[in-house]
């Protein structure tokens, strides 16, 4: 369906146009028109469906057709950083023929970004997206005017309860006005999405999206292998083939800047990204990679939603996810678009249950791949093992240094 087609009008949809978006994705053609009649929503959709464009674009010709502006037209809620700062360059984008002013509000930088942060904020702004912990830091300081707010929205809310930021969100919704419209984005739609939905929305619209199966255009395999050879076959995996872009997923950010350290000293770019670094930092690294200076992004999963990079070669899960629909977030950062791309999973004994799950939520099995020869004998592949038992001490369980050969 056409943006025209589901109630999008000039001069909003001369910024579609400008972005290169002429056909709808099943949520934006579900969501848009139910937000435009000025419902409250909740949604259920994935990463990477269009979801971000289903609520900035009418929202963005809400707040164009609105005669009455307040400070703050728009509160956008966001998990992380990255995020944020992503919706804001889109506002920047499709809003350009509306002139929609926004801001990003986030933490992690000096007292400089708080001074512009405070000075924007009391002059206001159409849009703010913001993280939850530095809003309510504002909101603390009581010069931040959310008392005309006319449209609220969660996205990704399902990662923000994952992070504990309940609290923070039921007291930034004590200074949003009850009658404003309130939209929630969710990837997934557990019982505790659901029981914040009855207490923030009132008689909400909702759409929920099947999670989608990875892109045809993946090629997936899975290694069977014990945690000590996993350095072993990062090596391998690099010296097999030259790329410029790969991601390598892990679940804990006190193992990223360690791996990180040992593919550069396989004479690869490579930098680690996660919510321990300064903000100005995680920038510069995310910058330098979607510029080619950086290889390879050693990440957590901070970088598996909302984040849209162009031509990423490969995905190397280091270990398998806990959350099975975290493996199609993973993944789907290459063979986007119509290019092809690889995704490499490592699967040790503990994992094999949770690999089992995802590949019954993606609806098919993963190509099982022999580790090479030189790297040893992994596990067998046993998918009713449950991570009770105690890590066997087998003579490839080593600590797995990068060895010089």
């Amino acid at each position: 369906m056409k943006f025209k087609e589901v109630g999008i009008h000039p001069p909003v949809l001369d910024g579609v146009d400008a972005m290169g978006f002429e056909n709808t994705t099943p949520i934006q053609e579900k969501a848009i028109p139910i937000i435009l009649e000025n419902k409250d929503l909740i949604a259920c959709a994935q990463t990477g469906t269009g979801k971000t464009a289903a609520f900035l674009l009418p929202t963005m010709q809400q707040i164009h057709d609105q005669s009455d502006h307040g400070s703050i037209d728009a509160l956008v809620v966001v998990p992380t950083r990255e995020l944020a700062v992503q919706i804001d360059q889109q506002i920047q984008g499709l809003g350009y023929f509306v002139e929609t002013s926004s801001l990003a509000v986030y933490g992690g930088g000096d007292g400089m970004s708080w001074d512009v942060q405070k000075k924007a904020l009391l002059k206001g702004a159409n849009i703010i997206i913001a993280t939850p912990g530095r809003m309510i830091a504002h909101l603390n300081q009581e010069y931040v005017d959310l008392s005309k707010v006319k449209h609220f929205i969660l996205d990704e809310a399902d990662r923000m309860l994952d992070m504990g930021f309940y609290d923070d969100l039921k007291k930034i919704m004590k200074f949003i006005p009850q009658d404003c419209q309130r939209l929630m984005f969710s990837a997934t739609m557990p019982p505790k999405i659901r029981k914040l939905a009855k207490e923030i929305l009132n008689e909400p619209e909702e759409i929920n999206i099947a999670i989608s199966k990875p892109s045809e255009n993946i090629l997936q395999g899975a290694f069977m292998i014990y945690d000590g050879q996993k350095p072993e076959l990062i090596k391998h995996i690099f010296s097999a083939k030259k790329m410029d872009s790969v991601i390598v997923f892990l679940s804990r950010k006190s193992e990223v800047d360690k791996i990180a350290r040992e593919i550069s000293k396989l004479g690869i770019n490579a930098a680690p990204i996660h919510s321990g670094l300064e903000q100005s930092k995680r920038e510069s690294v995310l910058q330098d990679f979607i510029n080619k200076k950086i290889n390879v992004l050693v990440a957590t999963d901070v970088m598996s939603r909302g984040i849209d990079i162009k031509g990423i070669d490969m995905v190397i899960n280091y270990n398998v996810p806990g959350d099975a629909a975290d493996y199609v977030h993973r993944i789907g950062r290459t063979g986007r678009a119509d290019a092809n791309g690889v995704a490499f999973t490592f699967v040790n004994e503990e994992d094999m249950y949770n690999f089992s799950n995802i590949e019954e939520l993606i609806g098919k099995e993963v190509q099982k791949i022999k580790i090479p020869e030189h790297i040893g004998e992994g596990p067998a592949y046993n998918p009713k093992f449950r991570a009770a038992k105690p890590r066997r001490n087998g003579n490839s369980q080593g600590k797995g240094r990068f060895n010089k050969r």
